[in-house]
């Protein structure tokens, strides 16, 4: 049953011509199968009280299916790293709010899947586990942070997974693993945990091989929660189906982003999946908005937000963390307060932006999978970047903007890599998205 999607899993078991014992025995098999040759999987949840949970599972949008949840998440019960040797043995008490809505739902934890060092990077490997493989060719990454999540879905180990993005971490997996990934608005997944509640670009997102299997999940975790201040009080609309009418729609298209260098591979793929908005009558318009501060204004709130989370703990972390760790304790109050200053900017310049259009696509990626050997890409398109936070730029450009956005396969290179195609939408703006998704297909 690995094969078969997240929805009509559920509709198999809503009908009863499936058990969620099978359901859930079906993904053991295949997690057995696959996970040692992609590394995807990093604990795995005792099979019998696997099997032992779909048994009781409670009814629900997910009941019955098996999921892995990324190791960021606290687990109750199940072993969770953060992807640190800091963490090697911890087993958390209580579930993370994700995880409770997850099983209230009834969905059947399966395992946990890989991430590098607290979430830091969007390459997925880290010193306990080592490097998570692309399913679609085992000598590349599948991006990062939610690089086992995309990659276990990939590999039909499991039908949709979790996954948290501060600047690609839900959206380049997907691209670079051939997924749909949303990130959504901030506060549309609540989410509690340490650090500031109050800090709007890390989010909870979904990553699943359909659209309706983003919605799926998706609908299972929006909704209100006081422990969570951003948390949005209206209800998300849960769609019965997401075929739409998209001709009326006005697309502003974007290449780069504001000059970013893109190669010249994904904007070939890229081109295609324009005629394919303009075959379904879309109205397409080379057009972007303004990003100026966009990346001054990231690296500086994330510097802050790593100096304040990690500090004590920076000389026994990987180099590139503990280097976001000083640049943040170096910071000043003015460079604090402009990046700040920035962010109400890029808002504002979003959202009227987007009073002219209905959707902003622009890529994903900036250049396909590379080595899984490769910590991060130090060029792309003859461009010598300087940091590990350069090469994805095209998605922390949007992350800043606290708007919504939903990487679709847009094709593959000649190499048969997966290509992604980012599709922004307006604030709260999550359903318009995932209709286009479901016309693109």
């Amino acid at each position: 049953m690995w094969h078969r999607t997240a929805t009509e899993l559920a509709a198999a078991i809503r009908a009863r011509e499936v058990t969620p014992r099978e359901v859930v025995a079906s993904h053991l098999e295949r997690i057995e199968e696959m996970n040692p040759q992609v590394n995807a999987i990093v604990t795995l949840e005792d099979p019998e009280r696997a099997l032992a949970a779909a048994d009781q599972a409670p009814p629900g949008p997910l009941q019955g299916l098996p999921i892995a949840v990324k190791d960021l998440e606290d687990t109750a019960g199940l072993r969770t790293t953060y992807g640190s040797p800091l963490f090697k043995d911890h087993v958390p008490a209580t579930d993370s709010l994700l995880v409770e809505r997850l099983k209230q739902a009834g969905a059947i934890i399966v395992g946990k899947t890989n991430t590098p060092e607290f979430g830091a990077g969007s390459q997925t490997f880290n010193p306990l586990f080592g490097a998570t493989r692309n399913p679609h060719d085992l000598t590349k990454t599948p991006g990062g942070s939610s690089g086992g999540a995309a990659a276990a879905v990939a590999a039909n180990m499991i039908p949709f997974a979790d996954g948290s993005d501060l600047g690609a971490s839900v959206r380049n997996p997907a691209a670079f693993c051939g997924l749909y990934g949303l990130r959504p608005t901030p506060g549309r997944i609540p989410d509690h945990g340490p650090g500031d509640p109050f800090d709007p670009l890390p989010v909870l997102g979904t990553i699943a091989r359909t659209p309706a299997d983003v919605a799926l999940l998706f609908s299972a975790l929006a909704g209100p929660d006081p422990r969570d201040p951003f948390s949005i009080q209206e209800p998300w609309p849960t769609p019965g189906d997401l075929r739409t009418d998209p001709s009326t729609l006005r697309i502003a298209w974007s290449r780069d982003l504001g000059g970013l260098p893109v190669d010249a591979e994904v904007t070939a793929v890229l081109e295609h999946a324009r005629a394919a908005l303009e075959a379904l009558g879309c109205t397409v318009i080379d057009d972007e908005p303004d990003f100026t501060g966009a990346d001054e204004c990231f690296e500086v709130l994330r510097g802050v937000k790593f100096a304040a989370a990690f500090a004590s703990i920076a000389d026994d972390v990987k180099p590139t963390l503990r280097e976001n760790i000083r640049f943040g304790q170096q910071l000043d109050a003015t460079r604090i307060g402009n990046a700040i200053a920035h962010r109400g900017e890029l808002f504002t310049r979003m959202r009227e932006f987007l009073t002219r259009y209905d959707v902003l696509a622009a890529p994903t990626t900036q250049l396909p999978p590379f080595s899984v050997d490769l910590e991060y890409p130090t060029e792309i398109a003859g461009v010598q970047l300087g940091s590990y936070l350069e090469w994805f730029r095209s998605c922390s450009r949007i992350t800043v903007t606290a708007h919504p956005a939903l990487s679709v396969p847009a094709g593959i290179t000649a190499a048969g890599l997966p290509v992604g195609l980012q599709l922004v939408g307006r604030h709260r703006g999550e359903l318009q998205l995932l209709q286009l998704a479901e016309a693109l297909r």
